[in-house]
């Protein structure tokens, strides 16, 4: 299937690993002009070299840290001044620690506040007028599958990407007459950095996924790429008719009906 993204300018960021990279390379294979952006400057480059081998198309690193008002200004200036248009922005981040509620103090809240609900507000308040302008646009934000069912000791996460989820369904209604449609992705376990760090350090790491995947339907982790196929299509022209939706993708995890 052509996605048709050839040529459109996509924001991916937390993009030098994990989901936001497997993101970003999707996009790229499918012709969209892609600028990833993270804290890691030397992994971000090493990143936007190895999509652009594998893809042939361009990629532009631009380091910044979501939670800066100032970077994250800069940086989205710095792409629409490089591709004169911002068609696409995928919302994502490192999520918070993991604890239980009573282990969190307002320091700790208010840091998640920033880097989960702040930072995504801010980056789809900042491209909004580039895709007014172009009467058109796809902000997708990659969430998680506790807005879905509850995961034990994600009171941060969960409570921050519910904000996001209601943030969206808000954002489709008001930016539909633009043409924007506004989605989050919801990923269950998914075989990346943040689920490593999850790992009892006691148990073989083989075992412990194994372990992990039990419950899931499909019975094994999810791939990055996975996810990645599902933001692709939700940037497509395809999807024009799909906003405000919130979409698993966690192999059937989620035994929840709605």
């Amino acid at each position: 299937m052509d996605l048709k993204l050839t040529n459109k300018a996509a924001l991916v960021l937390a993009a030098s690993k994990g989901l936001g990279k497997a993101v970003a390379t999707a996009l790229s294979a499918e012709g969209a002009k892609v600028i990833i952006g993270s804290r890691d400057e030397t992994e971000l480059n090493k990143t936007a070299d190895g999509i652009r081998k594998l893809t042939g198309n361009e990629v532009v690193a631009i380091p910044v840290d979501i939670a800066n008002s100032s970077q994250v200004e800069a940086f989205i200036e710095k792409a629409a001044s490089h591709f004169g248009k911002i068609d696409i922005l995928v919302n994502n981040g490192g999520g918070p620690p993991f604890d239980k509620f009573e282990k969190f103090d307002d320091g700790a809240w208010q840091k998640a506040f920033e880097l989960t609900l702040l930072s995504f507000a801010r980056t789809s308040r900042m491209v909004l007028p580039y895709m007014q302008k172009a009467n058109g646009g796809r902000i997708i934000n990659i969430i998680s599958g506790s807005v879905k069912s509850v995961l034990p000791n994600s009171v941060l996460s969960t409570s921050m990407r519910l904000g996001v989820a209601g943030m969206a369904k808000m954002m489709a209604d008001e930016f539909g007459p633009y043409q924007i449609t506004v989605n989050n992705v919801a990923p269950g376990m998914i075989l990346t950095d943040r689920l490593k760090h999850t790992l009892p350090k006691d148990v073989n790491p083989a075992e412990a996924l194994k372990a992990k995947a039990a419950n899931i339907p499909l019975g094994r982790i999810g791939k990055p790429e996975e996810l990645a196929a599902l933001v692709a299509f939700l940037a497509s022209e395809q999807a024009a008719y799909i906003s405000g939706a919130t979409i698993q993708v966690d192999g059937g995890a989620n035994r929840g009906i709605f």
